[in-house]
């Protein structure tokens, strides 16, 4: 399949539309996996929107050590992510992310919409999470991750006002 057809099957994949329509969830672990595929991408644009707040010895400002570490973890990632993405769309859609366009365009469309909400007056505290966490394996800090998503979920769940996306994780997460 050439790119561009690709890049719109991907894309629609993504709607908001699409991800209203499905009924099905993913459990924590599925959801680990996928940020662990998307967590590179996000450091690294984290940096980008923060960096002009930070000091220069900051992990996020491009710490390419930190970036690395993340990059094999997303590697190994990749397989179990794109079976989860499968489970919540189309097993068609198999095919379509075995390219290896997938994977990049994945992440530019959904890192965005996460950095994007990062208000600059969080950068200090962006960074000093992830300095704090930056010793745990990949695969903890994606726990960390998608636990505190769990988290906001519940929350907004009981009509606090915040500003977590609609993640179509599985209540109890072990589905």
């Amino acid at each position: 399949m050439k790119a561009p057809g690709l890049v719109l099957a991907l894309a629609a994949l993504l709607a908001p539309e699409a991800a209203a329509a499905q009924q099905g969830c993913i459990t924590a672990p599925e959801a680990e996996v996928m940020t662990l595929v998307a967590m590179p991408d996000i450091l690294r644009e984290t940096g980008r929107v923060c960096g002009a707040r930070l000091p220069a010895g900051s992990l996020i400002r491009g710490n390419s050590a930190l970036i690395a570490k993340y990059e094999s973890a997303a590697d190994q990632a990749w397989p179990a992510a794109r079976a989860a993405i499968v489970k919540l769309s189309d097993p068609a859609i198999d095919t379509l992310l075995q390219s290896d366009y997938a994977r990049p365009l994945l992440t530019s469309l959904l890192v965005p919409f996460i950095v994007g909400r990062i208000g600059l007056e969080d950068c200090g505290t962006i960074d000093r999470l992830v300095t704090q966490l930056a010793p745990l394996p990949p695969r903890n800090m994606a726990s960390v991750v998608v636990t505190a998503l769990q988290y906001l979920k519940s929350e907004k769940a009981r009509g606090r006002q915040v500003a977590v996306p609609d993640l179509p994780l599985c209540p109890n997460g072990n589905r």
